[in-house]
């Protein structure tokens, strides 16, 4: 670690000589010309005469003054100043040789003897607009073949972590648009990583809103952020797109097209992939194509530091389109096809421990699971006149399923003493169909901020399943007979639920409303279970099984009042919001002939509260308060028997309450772009009455009866804090950060019929920087350390630990010219790993390729695990229990693959007259 420290130590300074030489000081200050107060967060900003590219920029501070390190530059120079409002200052000069004070800059508002002459300049690097953050494209240089996930990592206060998780100024993004409208999908997975940097022409970051929220113009009630991609003007007609294909070792194969036609306002984007490779998505890596791991972590490659077990055969195809059909009728849909094969060997061996005595179960399986899938989307957003809007979003998903499987296992005592023993094979079939649907009403009226909105939501799902179980289950203690079974099972469920949410909307000041409305709930599910033993005589099965089949259906109807208050005011705003939930829960159930009805009423309150304080524009806080309750569900509830594991005998509780959730949320976040350095920090935390949990009492064979209970007095919270800077000095940017987080949690829980206490404690330090030289290199390295504690209390246990290591390099070469090499190395260390398992691992990949055609066609050699070390062993320790298991894992391959870039835009520039100033 030490020489670590020395290395990272002696690279800052090498570049801080290497560039210190060549750079000068810039400083000013701007205000307004009239009042003589500054402007705080303006955007100051020198570019190129030549072609008007960026040559550095920074945002002014509260005071209005700025400052900026830049490389001397001895051509042609606009100095410009942009501030929302106010017209654009720009002033040339012949070089920037020297460091030199500005002093004061004045700036003029925005007047409308103005509107007649178009002001044509470029975007600044950074826009404030109200409560939108916006990026021009076109100041951030990427390489010309980059895509829209690498321009985002560009962009002060972004981040974007291997998963493909975005967070801007320390807030997670959880939705990416595209022109206002969704790509494939909402979280932007597809967008980012598919759609080439140099047709974005801005990047705006706003708080995320539901369309309710949307269309009524109401505050964000979210924590989230929400990313809106605007596509240039000159690229916004015409065709682009990509197609991969490669063959490897072990008969691996990937194969990906990616074809897009954008005219104007309408967009046609078609997706397919196909590989053995274990990327189920269309997320694909410009370096390593679908290949998992490092910097691909979203392909999903089965390692230990990801959740996928097994290989996993993939075949996937996507449409997406959206256009403007008149100006008032939006429309955007997509089409997903999805078929995949996943083939897996598991091995796990579990230590169960009970007051009575410990139980140690070995078990293996060997299952083929296919899936495939049809998903259609739509949407159409219908502006009526000004003051009334609808949007109706209806999606229809269908699937099927397959499954084999063989499975055995063997359990015993701590003394050796076999407590029983199962071996299976079974085979399942099963058809699902979905349907939903919302439409959003709203109406504006012309006081300023009175609103009416209407929400009808629907959700309709029908599934059909057929199993074979052929297993036989031995018990050694206790004289119980043996379990053996040669039966098919067929299932048919259905749920279908109805809610309509109407609200009112009055402003009773000019920052103070109300709200008041009501939610309408209903919802209806039904489970048949029919399972038949084979028969001998006949060879067919049709011998029911009273034991194994029952039929349950419940409906629940509600009726929620609800009221709410918003106070805005320049710096805060202030939303309180009450409603209580009527509830009738009708349950109803027939097992072994027997009819059970179950009755259950309620009345549920809950409770929201949300303080947001804004210091600036670039200084928040946030302070959230939610108390809700949720009911339990029907299978929790009734007191039926469930048979169908023979080891494992489930029984509901009709005496249980609904669960009661308090929980607090406080955020603080600071971002400079002036010094281009933000932090966050958080404080999070819930607490249970009457949480609902499994028990279970073992008999002397191992067998368990399960049923639910109630618990009070459980709680966890959680704080952390991250903070990153970029630096930037001619050809060189260095971005790094610090990342902390703590948890502590409080729980409870029964074994054999005990209750014990558990307190867990966990703390995750991470560090992480990124190094770009212009074009040519690209190092990311990385480290991160988590450590999780547990400790006891009237339990067989006293304490648990387990630490975890992870480093990982990411390189990128892009010289010499057309040669592009990567590499992601990372290592791993888990303390939790059985001692019948390696701690630690390596995982390297590498990839190297060549452009040919003005590199429009790229020939590659990847390898996936250079040193064939990933590993499939994991340790998951539970208070119950501690359980190692061993999958199927990918091993080492190596690809050979070559892709091929088309594009073709057009587009004509806007006409328009350029005023400069003196």
């Amino acid at each position: 670690m030490t020489r670590i420290y020395s290395f990272l130590s002696f690279f800052f300074l090498f570049v801080s000589a290497a560039t210190a030489q060549n750079d000068i000081t810039i400083k000013g200050a701007i205000l307004d010309v009239n009042t003589q107060l500054p402007l705080e967060m303006a955007t100051v900003y020198f570019t190129t005469v030549k072609d008007s590219t960026v040559i550095e920029y920074a945002t002014t501070d509260k005071n209005g003054a700025f400052r900026m390190d830049i490389k001397k530059y001895d051509k042609p120079v606009f100095l410009k100043v942009s501030y929302m409002g106010y017209q654009t200052y720009f002033e040339e000069y012949k070089g920037l040789t020297e460091s030199k004070d500005f002093g004061k800059i004045y700036m003029l508002e925005n007047v409308n003897a103005l509107n007649d002459v178009v002001i044509k300049t470029e975007a600044a690097p950074i826009t404030i607009k109200k409560d939108t953050l916006e990026f021009n494209a076109a100041s951030y240089k990427v390489r010309p073949d980059s895509n829209v996930e690498t321009l985002l990592k560009q962009l002060p206060g972004f981040d974007v972590d291997n998963d493909g998780k975005i967070t801007v100024n320390g807030r997670e993004v959880n939705q990416v648009l595209v022109n206002g409208k969704t790509f494939f999908d909402k979280d932007g997975a597809i967008a980012i990583k598919n759609l080439p940097a140099d047709i974005i022409k801005k990047v705006q970051v706003s708080d995320f809103k539901t369309k309710k929220e949307e269309l009524s113009k109401q505050e964000s009630t979210s924590d989230f952020s929400s990313i809106n991609i605007t596509i240039d003007e000159k690229k916004n007609k015409g065709y682009f797109g990509k197609v991969m294909g490669g063959y490897g070792t072990d008969d691996r194969y990937e194969a990906n097209v990616n074809l897009n036609y954008f005219n104007n306002k309408q967009k046609i984007s078609l997706l397919a992939s196909s590989n053995n490779i274990n990327s189920t998505g269309f997320s694909m890596d410009d370096v390593f194509d679908n290949m998992g791991g490092g910097r691909n972590s979203r392909g999903g490659s089965s390692n230990s530091g990801s959740s996928g077990k097994g290989i996993t055969q993939s075949n996937l195809l996507g449409l997406n389109y959206s256009d403007d059909w008149t100006k008032d009728l939006l429309a955007m849909g997509s089409y997903n096809f999805s078929n995949t094969i996943n083939n897996n060997d598991s091995k796990s061996n579990q230590l169960s421990f009970l007051p009575t005595g410990n139980i140690i179960t070995e078990s293996d399986s060997k299952t083929r699971n296919e899936s495939t899938g049809n998903n259609v989307n739509f949407e159409l957003e219908y502006k009526i006149n000004p003051s009334i809007r609808i949007v109706v979003a209806p999606k229809l998903n269908q699937s099927r399923t397959n499954s084999n499987s063989t499975s055995s296992s063997f359990s015993e005592d701590e003394n050796g003493n076999a407590l029983n023993e199962s071996n299976s094979k079974s085979y399942a079939e099963s058809d699902n169909l979905n349907f939903g649907n919302t439409i959003n009403f709203n109406k504006t009226f012309e006081k300023k901020s009175r609103n009416l909105s209407f929400v009808f939501t629907n959700n309709n799902t029908n599934s059909e399943s057929n199993g074979l179980n052929i297993s036989e289950t031995i018990f050694y203690q206790d004289n119980q007979p043996n379990d053996e079974r040669n039966q098919t099972t067929k299932k048919k469920n259905s749920s279908d639920s109805y809610s309509a949410d109407i609200e009112y909307t009055e402003p009773i000041t000019d920052s103070l409303r109300v709200r008041f409305g009501s939610d309408f709930d209903w919802k209806s599910t039904v489970n048949d279970e029919k399972t038949f033993n084979f028969d001998p005589d006949t060879q067919e099965y049709n011998d029911l099984n009273l034991s194994l089949s029952n039929y349950t259906s419940s409906v629940q109807n509600s009726i929620t009042p609800k009221v709410g208050i918003t106070l805005q005011k320049n710096k805060f705003t202030l939303n309180l919001d009450s409603r209580t939930s009527i509830v009738n829960f009708d349950n109803h159930s027939l097992y072994l002939n027997n009819a059970t009805d179950l009755e259950k009423k309620y009345a549920l309150p809950f409770a929201t509260a949300i303080f947001r304080y804004k210091f600036n524009r670039s200084k928040n806080l946030s302070f959230k308060y939610d108390y809700s309750n949720a009911l339990p569900s029907a299978a929790q509830l009734m007191p039926v028997v469930n048979l169908n594991n023979p080891l494992n005998t489930i029984v509901g509780n009709p005496d249980l309450h609904p669960v009661e959730k308090s929980s607090i949320n406080f955020n603080f976040k600071n971002y400079d772009f002036r010094s281009r350095s933000g932090y966050s920090v958080y404080l999070k935390g819930d607490y249970y009455d009457n949480d609902i949990v499994s028990t279970s009492i073992y008999d002397e064979s191992g067998k368990r009866t399960t049923t639910y209970v109630n618990i009070s007095g459980v709680y966890n919270a959680s704080i952390g804090a991250n903070w990153n800077q970029s630096v930037k000095s001619g050809a060189h940017t260095l971005r790094y950060g610090l990342g902390l987080n703590a948890g502590y949690t409080f729980d409870k829980g029964f074994t054999n019929a005990v209750l014990y206490n558990a307190k867990s404690t966990s703390i995750t330090p991470k560090v992480y920087l990124s190094y770009d030289y212009g074009e040519i290199l690209t190092i990311a390295p990385s480290y991160n350390l988590s450590y999780n504690q547990s400790k006891y209390e009237n339990y067989s246990r006293d304490a648990t630990s387990n630490v975890v290591h992870r480093i990982n390099l990411q390189t990128t070469t892009y010289w010499p010219e057309n040669l592009i090499f990567g590499n992601d190395f990372g290592y791993t260390y888990n303390s939790n790993i059985s001692g019948d398992f390696k701690k630690d691992f390596y995982l390297w990949n590498t990839s190297i390729s060549y452009g040919f055609l003005d590199k429009k066609l790229y020939a590659k050699v990847k390898v996936y695990d250079v040193l064939n070390q990933n590993l499939s062993a994991t340790r998951t320790i539970s208070a119950t229990a501690i359980r190692d298991e061993e999958n199927t894992v990918l091993r080492r391959y190596v690809m050979f693959s070559l892709a091929y870039k088309i594009g073709n835009f057009t587009g004509s520039e806007k006409g328009g007259k350029r005023r400069q100033r003196d």
